[in-house]
């Protein structure tokens, strides 16, 4: 079987019912949907107190097949608690999804630990597993650390989440990468980016969020990272870019994702499935 690709809820920042629309038009498998914010006021689509909205989703993906891969976000501030998030998980359940992903920001690390193994706890009667990801300008802000967190909260559904542009822009190695337990990822999320650090938070947020790039067109070792992860994982495609997508619309915009980023990693899967294997001395 082939890889299966995501069309990530940041490349579309549409509601549900569209981004499983656009998902299936251009050829998607799957699609991720926004419950909740990022930040207090942020844009999200809370199923969880919008019946209408939910039964619109629910024949979307029932009409396409395209069914949801994963539910943002819940986010480990030191203040919210999992009763904050059971709505969402009520929800994401009924939509299908497989995970939730977690942003971790709270200074207490041994206090994030324990609530990402609540949160996993809450999560496991719904089916649902719980991806955390890392991102430079929080406070869980490599992929060490996150793998540490994981591990230690111990729980069968806890997953990381790696997001290539996170790698490239952290104090994060490609053995921090290889190290992290197989069993504990299910997929990752691909982009672009240009080369450097940003020296400023506001750039950093501003790529991130609103001005991606197309894997090849940037200066981040996307080959090199995704060699050095599972070979299985699926591909959500998370390539928020507020220009092309204004100048092509959220249809054409969605199918030149999939196209490029299926041909990228068409490439790298041929090149790794023909390398030759060394000989045993």
């Amino acid at each position: 079987m082939g890889r299966l690709y995501s069309l990530s809820y940041m490349t579309l920042e549409t509601s549900p019912p569209k981004m499983i629309e656009f998902a299936a038009e251009a050829g998607y498998d799957l699609a991720g949907i926004r419950m909740m914010p990022t930040l207090p006021g942020g844009q999200a689509f809370p199923l969880m107190n919008d019946p209408a909205m939910l039964r619109e989703t629910l024949l979307r993906i029932d009409d396409t097949g395209v069914k949801v891969l994963d539910v943002e976000i819940a986010r480990i501030d030191g203040v919210s608690g999992v009763e904050l998030w059971l709505p969402m998980l009520e929800a994401s359940a009924k939509v299908g999804a497989r995970t939730i992903v977690v942003a971790g920001d709270d200074p207490d690390g041994a206090r994030m630990t324990e609530t990402y193994g609540l949160l996993c706890d809450a999560a496991a009667p719904f089916g649902l597993t719980i991806n955390l990801e890392f991102t430079p300008w929080t406070t869980l802000n490599n992929a060490a650390t996150a793998s540490r967190i994981v591990t230690e909260a111990a729980r069968a559904n806890g997953e990381m989440l790696i997001d290539l542009i996170h790698v490239a822009r952290s104090k994060t190695t490609l053995a921090d990468i290889a190290a992290i337990d197989p069993t504990r990822m299910s997929y990752f999320q691909i982009c672009d980016a240009p080369p450097g650090i940003p020296a400023s938070r506001e750039e950093l947020l501003f790529t991130a969020r609103q001005e991606r790039l197309l894997p090849g067109e940037g200066g981040v070792d996307v080959a090199g990272i995704i060699a050095a992860l599972p070979d299985n994982l699926i591909v959500s495609v998370e390539v928020p870019s507020h220009s092309r997508l204004a100048a092509m619309g959220p249809s054409e915009w969605s199918k030149l994702t999939l196209e490029t980023c299926r041909a990228f990693m068409d490439e790298l899967d041929a090149a790794r499935t023909t390398r030759p294997t060394r000989a045993a001395g």
